[in-house]
């Protein structure tokens, strides 16, 4: 158990009205920063997505976001993940959303899905209300974006689309062989750690070809990009480096024509400080938390 979770009930669904101000506030700002960094850059509106990185925040401030435009979030820990996915599915149901492994028929969180659903429509029913609940849930991704230990792969398969913080061919196996067994294809993004800082997870950049061209191979897995984080120092140069080069990986992967890997599209890379850079480098999807929500209370 994390130390903060003794102090902070992740599963709690409500949320005070400044709170949610703040939420919602936040998203906006983000999406606005997407949209000017996406023009900047000569990309298509649109063609830059917003994970919500959700450590250490609750269910209420999560569907908060949700509810203010967020359609991706991803979480650090999946002890965190076995606390707050119960909630989210409900929530996210009655919504219209089917968040992670609940859009998958047959699954755990599509049959809590489902009863969220129906519970809110007997209820309306009782009361009289002619509030619509939806026909159909539309997908919402659910990532881990932290770092994965093997034997935590089955708190995490359960409900989660996308596992971004692969870096080896042995978890990758692991996380196959899991995946099979439940039946699943499970979302892959290989980590690369670009700025070679040792305080930083992924595979080295040399590796990294041959490792996604072993990682798509396997059945259960489904590779669909790559991912890093941004060196952490003052040069942009050297930021804008690290990115390019994960493009660069990216293109020559789709350039390959190896079949397997032709659905390596996705580019996760650019948190709250340096998001711009990463967009202006190619970035398909943007991992943010504190400008969204704030900063943390707890590490």
């Amino acid at each position: 158990m994390v130390a903060y979770m003794d102090h902070k009930d992740l599963a709690n669904d409500t949320i005070d009205d400044a709170r949610r101000q703040e939420i919602v506030d936040g998203v906006h700002r983000v999406l606005d920063g997407i949209a000017a960094a996406e023009s900047d850059a000569g990309h298509a509106a649109g063609s830059v997505r917003l994970l919500a990185a959700t450590k250490t925040r609750d269910v209420g401030e999560i569907m908060a976001a949700i509810d203010a435009g967020v359609r991706m979030i991803g979480e650090n820990r999946p002890q965190e993940i076995e606390v707050k996915a119960p909630g989210l599915v409900r929530q996210c149901a009655v919504r219209g959303f089917a968040l992670g492994e609940a859009a998958n028929d047959g699954t755990d969180d599509a049959q809590a899905a489902a009863a969220a659903v129906a519970n809110a429509g007997a209820a309306d029913a009782a009361s009289g209300s002619t509030a619509s609940v939806p026909a159909a849930l539309a997908p919402l991704p659910f990532h881990l974006i932290g770092q994965l230990q093997s034997n935590k792969i089955n708190k995490v398969l359960p409900h989660v689309t996308t596992i971004e913080s692969v870096d080896n061919l042995a978890l990758a196996q692991k996380i196959a062989k899991r995946a099979e067994a439940r039946g699943l294809t499970v979302g892959v993004l290989l980590e690369v750690n670009e700025s070679g800082e040792e305080s930083k997870s992924g595979c080295e950049p040399a590796e990294a070809a041959d490792l996604a061209a072993q990682i798509a191979e396997l059945k259960g897995l489904h590779l669909e990009g790559l991912m890093t984080i941004g060196a952490h120092v003052p040069d942009e140069a050297v930021i804008r480096r690290g990115f390019a080069h994960l493009r660069e990986t990216r293109d020559a992967l789709l350039a390959s024509g190896v079949p397997v890997l032709a659905d390596c599209r996705e580019l996760s890379m650019g948190m709250t400080h340096d998001m711009a850079i990463a967009i202006s480098e190619g970035s398909t999807i943007v991992r943010v938390g504190t400008a969204i929500f704030g900063e943390r209370a707890f590490i």
